[in-house]
């Protein structure tokens, strides 16, 4: 009789196979093709298969947005689910993105290549907007090696197939949430790994704008919403530059520009009044490019408790 483990990897492999298969399905097409297609499956579906998030997208956008109306959030809700499909379809394409840079502009170019030549340390601080990804390719193009931090998947042979698909965009590595494993050498504590990668002069790229159960509270719209302190902590203690960054999408299909602003972390006697400041500099700033395009940003995860 087949153990626990013998039928767990058999589902791992069942998984990863079917994720084959639907990436194939995408990649067979053409590229905007897939990426319309998915934007419209995701808007009529998205809603009715998975309610749950959908109804708390309605009511982040009802803590942000109060002076809008019920059927302008919902509309900015269907647009987000839109673009979430989109993403879906470019990220089993991640790769032809980024063998494709006349798709992504940065905004001010000039501005980060007076820094391209010596950058130093930085740590890149991002949100879920546009195609997020895409936020760390200044960094990659400027020949940076970024690595950055993800959330790992359980499943072996996904987590392994995903991180191949990044090694363009993400030279540095993926440091996956919890455990460190792969390139990086034998597995230890992410916190300890990405201080440690930073400090010996390296690029990292951290996605830090959703809900943080041990993170610090600090405005959002508003509302205190508990917020990672990973970027502001590890420029602190280090010295590197805080990049922050927002992918934006131009028009509907699989076009981008990105927009980057450095943070100056400030280095008084008071290490905990530094890092707060900086955490909520951080996110004014998140906060102020959510209101010019709200219809890219993730309001159907969790940001407030």
């Amino acid at each position: 009789m087949p153990t626990t483990s013998v039928l767990r990897d058999l589902q791992f492999r069942l998984e990863y196979a079917f994720l084959r298969f639907v990436v194939g399905t995408v990649r067979v097409v053409p590229l905007t093709f897939a990426v319309r297609s998915s934007a419209w499956t995701w808007r009529r579906l998205a809603p009715v298969l998975n309610p749950k998030r959908h109804n708390r997208a309605l009511a982040n956008l009802a803590i942000a947005f109060p002076e809008k109306s019920d059927a302008e959030r919902l509309e900015i809700a269907l647009q987000h689910w839109e673009n979430l499909g989109r993403v879906m379809a470019e990220t089993m394409r991640i790769d032809e993105l980024v063998a494709h840079p006349e798709r992504i502009a940065i905004k001010n170019k000039a501005v980060f290549d007076r820094y391209a030549g010596k950058l130093g340390p930085i740590v890149g601080a991002s949100l879920h907007m546009g195609n997020w990804e895409l936020a760390i390719w200044p960094l990659t193009l400027a020949g940076a090696n970024p690595a950055a931090v993800y959330r790992s998947v359980n499943n072996p042979y996904v987590d392994r197939f995903l991180r191949y698909q990044r090694r363009d965009l993400y030279p540095g590595g993926l440091y996956g949430r919890g455990r460190v494993e792969g390139d990086h050498g034998e597995s230890q504590k992410t916190a300890r790994a990405i201080m440690d990668y930073v400090r010996q002069g390296g690029r990292l790229g951290v996605v830090c704008d959703l809900y943080d159960r041990t993170g610090l509270p600090v405005p959002f719209f508003g509302k205190d919403a508990p917020t990672v302190t990973i970027p502001a902590m590890i420029a602190r203690r280090t010295g590197a530059r805080i990049w922050m960054s927002r992918c934006t999408r131009i028009g509907n299909d699989s076009r981008f520009e990105i927009e980057l602003k450095e943070l100056r972390v400030p280095r008084t006697a008071n290490h905990s009044d530094d890092v707060k400041w900086a955490t909520a500099a951080m996110t004014r700033q998140f906060e102020d490019w959510v209101r010019e395009t709200p219809e890219q940003w993730m309001w159907s995860n969790r940001r407030w408790s």
